[in-house]
């Protein structure tokens, strides 16, 4: 396994006399091999460090799975750095290791400390370089990556989908000063504008003003004050508005305009908010203005004076609707303290290529955003002597818009945001954590020989039940709230804790059994007329994807009914994994073969609940083919492919698809698209517009979501569409329940 870290500090706080607490040892778990690092060091702050190690496997792997790379970023304050270079010697440096290197303001002020202490040579690099390749890898591979801060909606956040196209965008890097960066592509990027008035500034001017040396204590003051108390307004110079010049009574005409004539003390507070809006007002305005002139749409800001402080977000994008009218929105990320570590590290490992790959979150490892209003919750500002994660997997491959996507700017893989339905999520977290004694059991079971599984399966239930307790309160920690970001958590933890595949036991005993009666069942469809055996297979594929481990309702079937099977699956479709596959899919796909139509047969790249796996179904196909020539037939002449999707998930993003088969679909002119199973045609793309016609086809085996949609527990969504301006066929979308 190849992994990276990183350590990354706010530059200040009102806890600063608290101890360091340094990260526990299982966090960096498979680093003692760490061969790359990369630290990212700012004038105030031990930003972020990174590492890439190779280690052993955690557990035993069947040939069907990879061992993965993973990157780590952990953030420190700078006031411990000491601490935190021993804690990187004693757990992480070894002999092979030779250079790290470092980016930020402070490379040049530690590196002989960094030297000393670590005994490695620092190689320096680009600062800007760094964090607009930090940036470009956050865009391209965590999709809700940017939101827009509103103080005052239901949530504080609003998510963005990253468009295909990153490119051109402007980055606005507010630090000691402000840098105005474009870029218009990987390599490509421009340094066109920027001023010495910024976070340094602010800092500067506000500790001679309040006698306050912390920023975060100095922002804590701006959110209580009052800057009417200080600025003068329009209304002050005019008694109102200027009406011919489109200025409202409110308007700032004179920051700290009325401590020029006003024969008073100002308190600090009032005083810290004036600054704020006077220092926030310029950058807003001259962003603003650069924006237009290279007329770019897409403006992100950064630096230490944002990093997830309400008042600077609210300020800035306050400062940004006001000069452009709402044309422009001011955009802010999620990981912006990590992209200069991050862009070191893509430096230091330009020879292994990372860009040739996407990469995803790894939601067990990653702290996830705090609410970032100190009202709501003080303790959450203070951050100091912490730690702060962020942990990504390599996929091992590229991931791709599908090309068959009507419009891939606008395409979001979710039905329901739980973040804005509390109604929904409250549902959803109950759901999750009542099933967790069942997920529990059955990663146990999935290890029968080894003695320590149990232990490891109730660290995985306190892991997981704690992710599920900050999502209650914080639903925006990894970007927008969804069922399929609540199953992939699960997964991620699942995986932390070394239960690759916990129904792997039941899919091969499901396979094993639904082979045997392959032939039957397609010998019963063969003797029916053409019109029968359509609906026949239609109900087989409905009635396979009864088989859901991971509903709780269908759980609760087959604990308490071993003998459920096919036909009585049929029997409880309203209207009246191997199963699934066995049953279900192969003999409509062995029905598309004998038509003459060419099959591509997209499967998940990982194991997620009982799906089955590529590698699984290259088996499982392989066998079929041994008793079916029309299957055998299909393989043979290419008619019949079997493509990894590239996901791992139970669920399915359109987004993120692997680039074969991507490259299959376009090559293959693809002009029908089945997408089956609850979580990828419900969960996700149920609104999803294609470019050719399409066919969403489940069993709702949730009982609040069927009465949602106005159905009952194992009713039947089958939604045909065909795209706008293509004749229909006398075919109509419907979803019958």
């Amino acid at each position: 396994m190849a992994e990276c870290s990183g350590i990354d500090s706010n530059p200040s706080s009102h806890t600063m006399d608290k101890s360091i607490t340094l990260p526990p040892d299982e966090i960096f778990r498979n680093l003692e091999n760490a061969k790359r690092f990369a630290i990212d060091i700012g004038t105030w702050e031990l930003k972020t460090f990174g590492i890439i190690a190779a280690s052993d496997k955690l557990y035993e792997i069947s040939v069907q799975e990879e061992v993965t790379a993973r990157l780590h970023f952990i953030k420190f304050e700078n006031a411990y750095i000491e601490t935190c270079l021993d804690f990187i010697k004693d757990h992480l440096v070894n002999t092979e290791t030779k250079v790290i290197k470092a980016t930020g303001g402070g490379a040049h002020k530690f590196k002989e400390l960094i030297e000393r202490k670590l005994g490695l040579k620092v190689d320096k690099e680009d600062e800007m370089t760094c964090l607009i390749k930090g940036c470009n890898f956050v865009l391209k591979n965590i999709p809700h990556e940017a939101f827009v801060y509103a103080k005052h909606a239901d949530s504080e956040f609003r998510f963005q989908t990253t468009n295909p196209d990153i490119f051109p965008y402007l980055l606005v890097n507010i630090g000691s000063g402000v840098s105005i960066v474009k870029v218009e592509a990987e390599d490509k990027f421009e340094r066109i504008g920027g001023s010495s008035i910024g976070g340094g500034t602010f800092w500067g001017l506000g500790a001679l003003l309040t006698k306050t040396k912390r920023f975060d204590e100095l922002l804590q003051l701006a959110s209580k004050g009052q800057h009417t108390n200080v600025d003068m307004l329009v209304k002050d110079i005019y008694g109102g508005s200027y009406g011919c010049l489109g200025l409202t009574g409110d308007l700032i005409a004179s920051s700290f305009g009325k401590s020029a004539t006003a024969d008073k003390e100002f308190s600090k507070e009032d005083m810290a908010k004036s600054l704020l809006h006077m220092i926030s007002n310029d950058i807003g305005q001259l962003a603003c203005l650069y924006a237009k002139l290279h007329n770019l749409s897409r403006v992100y800001f950064g630096g230490f004076f944002i990093r997830g402080h309400p008042v600077t977000m609210h300020t800035i994008t306050y400062s940004i609707n006001f000069f452009t009218k709402g044309e422009v929105q001011a955009l802010f990320l999620r990981h912006e303290g990590y992209l200069g570590a991050i862009g070191a590290f893509l430096k230091g490992a330009e020879e292994d290529n990372p860009n040739q790959y996407s990469w995803g979150e790894n939601y067990a490892g990653s702290s996830g955003l705090m609410s970032v209003s100190p009202d709501m919750n003080p303790m959450q500002r203070a951050r100091s002597g912490t730690f702060d994660m962020l942990e990504m997997d390599r996929l091992e491959r590229q991931l791709v818009n599908l090309p068959l996507l009507q419009d891939p700017s606008s395409y979001i893989p979710d039905t329901v945001d739980l973040t804005e339905d509390a109604l929904a999520r409250e549902y959803w977290l109950y759901c999750f954590e009542e099933a967790l004694d069942g997920v529990v059991k059955r990663a146990v079971a999935s290890q029968p020989d080894m003695l320590e599984a149990a232990l490891r399966a109730e660290k995985f239930r306190q892991k997981y039940r704690h992710k599920l307790q900050t999502l209650r309160h914080q639903p925006f920690a990894y970007g927008s709230l969804t069922v399929r970001s609540l199953l992939d958590t699960r997964e991620h933890c699942l995986n932390e804790f070394n239960f690759p595949d916990p129904y792997s036991k039941i899919k091969q005993r499901e396979n094993d059994v639904a082979l045997k009666y392959y032939q039957k069942a397609v010998k019963s469809l063969e003797e029916l007329s053409w019109e029968e055996r359509q609906f026949a297979l239609v109900r087989g594929v409905l009635a396979g994807n009864v088989f859901d481990w991971g509903a709780k309702a269908v759980s609760d079937v087959l604990e308490s009914d071993p003998e459920f099977g096919f036909e009585e699956a049929k029997r409880q479709l309203e209207d009246n994994s191997g199963v699934d596959i066995i049953l279900g899919v192969m003999p409509f796909v062995r029905e598309l073969l004998s038509r003459g139509t060419e099959v591509v047969l997209a499967s998940n790249s990982g194991p997620a609940l009982n799906d089955v796996t590529n590698g699984e179904l290259q088996i499982l196909t392989e066998r079929i083919a041994a008793m079916d020539p029309v299957i055998q037939a299909g393989l043979r002449d290419d008619r019949l492919m079997l493509v990894q999707s590239g996901s791992s998930s139970p669920c399915l993003d359109l987004s993120r698809l692997d680039k074969v088969l991507a490259m299959v679909v376009r090559e293959r002119q693809t002009d029908l698209v089945i997408i089956e199973g609850m979580g990828r045609a419900i969960h996700t793309n149920y609104y999803a517009m294609l470019s050719c016609e399409s066919l969403k086809m489940a069993v709702i085996k949730n009982s609040w979501l069927a009465d949602r949609l106005g159905g009952k527990l194992f009713s039947v969504v089958f939604k045909y569409e065909v795209p706008a301006g293509k004749p229909s066929q006398d075919c109509e979308t419907s979803t019958p329940s």
